[in-house]
């Protein structure tokens, strides 16, 4: 494969729109934020933090009660894990963007539409509403555009 390469000849990340960002501070909180909230979940399904099933339960879970296959559920384990600590870097932040938001419209569609738009404040729902998981798409969709900003290893790699 060709190496691409600018006007004076500077060899350029053959990929360099995956690191592609500006020097903007709002990609840093919505990453920052993102992770905060990503993280916890992640931890609840891999190590059973939080009150969450570990491993062997949470895929347990997805293969015999919803029947995913094993590489997909373990998949959203890894997602749901390692995306926080991606985030905080800001590394590969348009990756990770693409990959949380497909997660959680997959949650939404497969989980959370039946239920309706609203959180069970009051426990009167089966369930949970997809607000939440709506904003989750929301700010990934918004790192997908703008990269991951200020403070990002993104913004090395582009250099």
């Amino acid at each position: 494969m060709k190496t691409l390469t600018v006007p004076d000849e500077t060899p350029v990340f053959p990929l360099r729109w995956v690191v592609a960002t500006n020097d903007e501070a709002a990609p840093l909180v919505i990453r920052l934020m993102l992770a905060l909230v990503l993280f916890p979940h992640g931890a609840q399904k891999l190590f059973g933090w939080f009150g969450g099933y570990g491993f062997d339960g949470t895929m347990q879970y997805f293969t015999e009660t919803v029947n995913l296959p094993y590489l997909l559920a373990l998949s959203i384990i890894l997602i749901e894990f390692l995306s926080p600590f991606l985030l905080v870097a800001g590394l590969f932040t348009r990756v990770v963007g693409v990959l949380i938001s497909l997660l959680f419209t997959g949650i939404i569609l497969t989980a959370h539409v039946a239920i309706g738009f609203f959180m069970n404040w009051n426990g009167s729902q089966p369930g949970e509403g997809y607000e939440y998981h709506l904003l989750i798409v929301a700010m990934a969709v918004s790192l997908l555009i703008s990269g991951g900003g200020k403070l990002s290893l993104d913004s090395k790699l582009a250099k």
